[in-house]
């Protein structure tokens, strides 16, 4: 009966995310949607005997690190033959109506992402795997479980048993951009492109942070040795209906002139979709005519790409600006002649760094070409060198901040310049208390970028810290504020107080540390004191934090202005320290656990909660002072490795549960551990140990 109950309601659940993520019919709001997951994910819990991956309950993703694994394609993933000529274009149509008279073909916009090949059976997801060379591919099942328009179960009844559907993994313009403003928020450096973003959180090592990414997916050819099709635009038309996102923008075309109809159309009309396209893709239509042209070694003769010409526009550039960031990162921004580009009028764009404007050779008053990179980011391609005004110079970039005069650094590696003065240069201490709080970090509404600007400017906040010091009297006579806007303030900035631990982190604005990598942090240490006092080495054994983050980390902790605004922030009652939870047994009490592979009966998040619920601790990776290896199914072999070299001791999942039940467990033999292959993930040595004594800073 629950059991009954329980697939309703994941029916019940795909069919509302169906209507929302693809038809954009959505039946219910937000509130009874996320009822009715919540609902189900109580019962998952109460009965988890009946888990299954492919719930809807599995699309916020998981926080454990994946280990991908390389597969080879059932069916190979071929490219493409590309062209960017109509005239080509009509010689392919001549090519084949020399073998097929009469000819169909199926027109489709051709989209900027990443390639992905879905397999279904018994009408469930049971795998997905990235193009990779065409023959085998990275198996990334877990991530495409997270994006909303990929179907977990199909609906309907008259799908084959078995078959493959391939689609484009893409990011829609609004996520690309909120991920980029993400990321120069935390010092990253932006994506150049949707189809760049969309690859990178393809194969994110923690799902959770996929699913976050916002991903779509766009199906658009079905694979398998009997589909019950005659026609390619028939089994676009059946995949609509079993649940898949196919795209509207399809055309059945039976000349040439209708072919050049739709790429004339789109060419201009693509600029209105949410979404990247680089091209028109031109197939035959019946699967007996595609059978009968074949393939070449690298491509179908059935299909064709046309690529459109990215839209460029010519201008003067008159000046440049520098801006400063949240993190001190300086960027060159064009001035341009206004200019019409894409459907919009362009009148600046990004130039990126120094080593960009030195390739370039980029200089004041020039004629430039100007492009929308993605169909986005203006930005400046080249040069027309025959109208350089005579007498210019080479372009010489800033050696001071504009706003504070401190001279600027260009750390290894990185190609921006950085004002170092993150205590006294006024955008960087703007910024910091802008980003302090934003609804993702403190969330402290009535406090805009301009109010702050004004707080700032009139001497009442100097810091972050300085928010919690602000009365009403301080508020109420400021322009654009009164009595009504101050009490929400105030009653703002007093609920913010209530804000958890791991947000706190993310919210005090450490380079690098966005709010997934502040919650891994606050979740490895617990507290403020602990972070702060943790080595570079230690930082590194949390999961996904690399040594750049560690350096960063630790430099903020060394900083004596940034101790005196934490010092400050505590005595307000900001929480420093992370929420206890249910302790369920002191068995594991002190016990260091690395997690490695899968298992039957858990998942890793799972296991990890059920570590820390009998008083043990997770690790990122193995070390001198790890206690237990818990290995799964096809373990990493350097974890393997480095827990027999430095004798830790390796459980399975039955010797972990009698552990926690109280009963005493003998070695675990190494070879009944099935190992995977070594992945890049894998090769990195773990830094060794490090015992320095913890110190208190903040109590």
């Amino acid at each position: 009966m629950m059991r009954q109950k329980i697939e309703q309601l994941r029916e019940q659940i795909n069919d509302h995310n169906y209507r929302y993520y693809v038809l954009n019919d959505p039946l219910i709001g937000d509130y009874e949607f996320d009822a009715l997951l919540r609902e189900l994910q109580e019962l998952e819990k109460a009965y988890p005997e009946f888990d299954d991956p492919n719930s809807p309950t599995h699309r916020v993703g998981s926080d454990a690190t994946n280990e991908f694994r390389t597969v080879e394609h059932r069916y190979p993933m071929l490219s493409l033959s590309n062209t960017y000529s109509l005239d080509e274009l009509h010689e392919f149509d001549v090519r084949i109506r020399k073998e097929v008279e009469p000819v169909e073909y199926v027109c489709e916009l051709k989209f900027d992402g990443t390639a992905i090949s879905l397999t279904y059976q018994d009408g469930r997801l049971s795998q997905s795997v990235t193009r990779g060379d065409g023959t085998r591919g990275d198996d990334v099942t877990a991530n495409v479980r997270t994006i909303r328009t990929v179907p977990l179960r199909l609906a309907g009844d008259d799908y084959p048993s078995f078959f493959e559907i391939r689609g484009e993994v893409l990011m829609p313009f609004r996520s690309f951009e909120r991920l980029n403003r993400e990321r120069e928020d935390i010092g990253e450096t932006p994506f150049a492109n949707p189809r760049n973003a969309a690859a990178g959180s393809l194969k994110q090592q923690s799902s959770a942070e996929t699913a976050r990414r916002e991903l779509d997916c766009t199906l658009y050819a079905l694979v398998g040795d009997k589909l019950p099709f005659e026609t390619h635009y028939e089994s676009l038309q059946a995949a609509r209906r079993w649940g898949f996102k196919v795209s509207d923008q399809i055309s059945l075309c039976r000349s040439i002139d209708e072919i050049d109809a739709f790429i004339r159309h789109w060419d201009k009309a693509r600029y209105d979709l949410p979404f990247a396209t680089d091209g028109v893709v031109i197939k035959v239509n019946r699967f007996a005519d595609q059978n009968r042209l074949g393939y070449t070694a690298k491509a179908p003769r059935w299909a064709v790409a046309y690529k459109f010409k990215a839209e460029q526009a010519r201008t003067r550039l008159l000046s440049v600006d520098f801006q400063v960031g949240r993190t001190g990162a300086v960027t060159p921004v064009a001035n341009l002649d206004p200019v019409p580009l894409a459907g919009t009028t362009v009148k600046r764009a990004s130039l990126h760094n120094a080593e960009q404007i030195a390739l370039l050779d980029i200089r004041l008053g020039d004629m430039v070409y100007v492009e929308k990179g993605g169909e986005i980011i203006p930005k400046i391609t080249g040069v027309d060198l025959s109208e350089r005004p005579a007498g210019s110079e080479p372009f010489k970039f800033i050696t001071h901040c504009p706003e504070c005069g401190t001279e600027l650094v260009k750390y290894e590696g990185e190609a921006r310049h950085y004002c170092p003065n993150p205590s006294h240069c006024p955008p960087q201490i703007v910024g910091r208390i802008v980003h302090f709080i934003s609804r993702k970090a403190m969330n402290i509404d009535g406090l805009g970028e301009e109010t702050v600007q004004l707080l700032y400017d009139s001497g009442l906040v100097a810091d972050i810290a300085d928010l919690y010091r602000l009365k009403r009297e301080d508020l109420v006579d400021l322009p654009r504020l009164g009595e009504k806007s101050a009490d929400n303030i105030l009653n703002s900035i007093r609920k913010s107080l209530n804000v958890p631990f791991d947000r706190v982190l993310f919210a005090i604005g450490i380079r690098f540390v966005g709010e997934t990598t502040a919650k891994t942090l606050a979740a490895q240490f617990k507290s403020l004191d602990a972070l702060a006092a943790a080595t570079p080495e230690e930082l590194a054994t949390a999961e996904d934090i690399g040594e750049r983050i560690a350096v960063s980390v630790r430099d903020y902790f060394l900083d004596p202005a940034n101790l005196d605004i934490l010092e400050r922030l505590k005595a307000s009652g900001l929480h420093f320290e992370a929420g206890e939870s249910a302790r369920l047994s002191d068995r594991l009490d002190g016990k260091k656990i690395v997690i490695s592979g899968t298992f039957e009966r858990h998942s890793r998040d799972q296991l990890k909660q059920l570590i820390e619920a009998h008083g043990g601790k997770n690790q990122g990776a193995v070390s001198s002072n790890t206690d237990y290896l818990l290995a799964g199914n096809n373990i990493g072999p350097a974890k393997l490795t480095k827990a027999n070299k430095l004798g830790v001791k390796i459980i399975g999942e039955a010797d972990f549960e009698r552990i926690i039940a109280g009963e005493a467990v003998g070695e675990k033999e190494h070879d009944e551990i099935p190992v995977a292959e070594q992945s890049s993930s894998e090769k990195k040595e773990e830094p060794s140990e490090n015992n320095s004594k913890q110190r208190t800073l903040f109590g």
